[in-house]
């Protein structure tokens, strides 16, 4: 089939690159307050500011890369991941660590965001973004089946993150340059979707955060209240993200066949069961059936937060500020699933965690349901409040024969006399709308 050689995986790429970090986020701050004279709760701080440096890089460029260039702005990031990660693989001072890992944070965040925007401009950003959860979660399982058998130390987890940066780096060759100079109009384009990308902004961060709280205490669940030794939160590890490729890849076939609003929702309130379950797991049982179930379905409901905001806006803006918020939940996630373990234990610490998904599970299902409108057939007119039927029409892949082309000027109304009087000219219908893609206009 010809359909993998058509990915551009330069972004696919970009986008494991930048991930990474967060992915291996578990045994980078489980093994700093190992092999560094650092408590648990300042190396889930450590783990916040990698992760806040990842997500300030995205606020920061998600309105930059065009005019920087995709080529020259990914290079950029893959080289301060490089340097700041090797830099704290390399050192045992604590200083020259955090630097390292703060610097080689904004890196993974540059990646992310030249991946992000190239991503949402393609025809299909959730079959892309689901290729790059399956690539990150494939090679995060390998490293964890890899790390422990290296020694000990504070070293490899930020090592194999460089030398994954490092790999990357010859693909960005294929990226475009910087596109000619816009006009001032053009630069300061009002984001469409503008309700719908602030909720959804904002459910992401509580939902991030809510996920890495847990994410970034798993290691120590396994080996603290679960009993197991290292090896073994490994393997379970491995195991769960193996299990997420499987969820990619399901969520992959299955596409936007049933929507957004139902992988999102239920998807969330499932996560929720599984958090509580792995935060009270005090055998290899528990927690490898509350790990394992988690990754498998966190991957699913990520790819369809991700496609959801990538159709907000087609130019990738909303896509890079969502990830960014998303990116600052994580930031936070590991010193709250520290703070909240420390004063109240696990299992508390999990039933406040679904607590909260659940709640932030409706804005998100709203979101979708609001922004994704229904298939239309050519010709249908503009659903009251909505998109433009002609779009929908499109987007779902109906037949286009019928449907005027998207960006058509619009069709002037000329005065038809009636007698001696002439009606009035009225606004022409805008059957074709702007390319802001699928769902309702906000």
């Amino acid at each position: 089939m010809s359909a993998p050689r058509t990915l551009p995986w330069p972004l696919v790429a970009l986008f494991t690159a930048g991930y990474l970090a967060s992915y291996l986020l578990p045994t980078t701050v489980g093994r700093l307050d190992t092999g560094l004279p650092l408590s648990a709760t300042q190396a889930g701080a450590v783990g916040s500011a990698l992760l806040l440096s990842s997500a300030s890089a995205g606020f920061l460029l998600a309105s930059r890369v065009e005019r920087i260039g995709a080529r020259t702005l990914a290079r950029t990031g893959l080289a301060l991941a490089v340097a700041g990660y090797g830099v704290a693989a390399l050192s045992d001072s604590v200083p020259v660590v955090v630097a390292g890992l703060v610097v080689g944070g904004f890196g993974s965040g540059t990646a992310t965001t030249v991946a992000a925007t190239g991503i949402a401009a393609q025809r299909d950003p959730h079959r892309i973004s689901t290729f790059g959860l399956l690539c990150v979660s494939a090679l995060a399982g390998l490293l964890y089946l890899t790390v422990p058998h290296l020694g000990p130390g504070h070293g490899q987890p930020p090592a194999a993150i460089a030398l994954t940066a490092l790999a990357v780096w010859p693909l960005t060759g294929r990226l475009p340059e910087r596109t000619a100079a816009r006009t001032a109009v053009q630069d300061t384009a009002r984001l469409p979707h503008r309700r719908s990308g602030l909720v959804l902004a904002a459910a992401m961060l509580c939902w991030s955060l809510a996920q890495n709280s847990l994410w970034g205490v798993s290691g120590r669940i396994g080996l603290v209240q679960a009993h197991l030794g290292e090896v073994t939160v490994g393997a379970v590890f491995a195991v769960a993200l193996g299990a997420g490729l499987l969820g990619v890849l399901g969520a992959g076939a299955l596409g936007p066949r049933i929507g957004r609003a139902l992988p999102i929702g239920a998807g969330t309130a499932l996560i929720a069961g599984c958090i509580v379950l792995s935060s009270s797991a005090t055998d290899l049982r528990t927690f490898a059936g509350g790990e394992i179930s988690w990754n498998a379905l966190y991957p699913v409901v990520l790819s369809y937060l991700i496609g959801l905001a990538a159709s907000l806006d087609p130019k990738g803006r909303w896509a890079v500020l969502v990830g960014s918020a998303s990116s600052l939940g994580t930031a936070v996630g590991p010193l709250a699933g520290s703070v909240l373990s420390a004063q109240s234990g696990f299992p508390a610490m999990g039933a406040v965690l679904a607590v909260g998904l659940l709640v932030v599970a409706l804005p998100m299902t709203a979101v979708a349901l609001h922004t994704g409108g229904r298939p239309l057939l050519p010709g249908t007119v503009r659903r009251r409040g909505g998109a433009p039927a002609a779009l929908l029409a499109v987007s779902a892949g109906a037949p286009t024969g019928a449907v005027p082309q998207l960006g058509a000027p619009e069709q002037p109304v000329v005065e038809i006399p009636v007698g001696t009087a002439a009606l009035p000219t009225r606004p022409a219908y805008d059957t074709a709308g702007p390319l802001h893609g699928p769902g309702a206009a906000v």
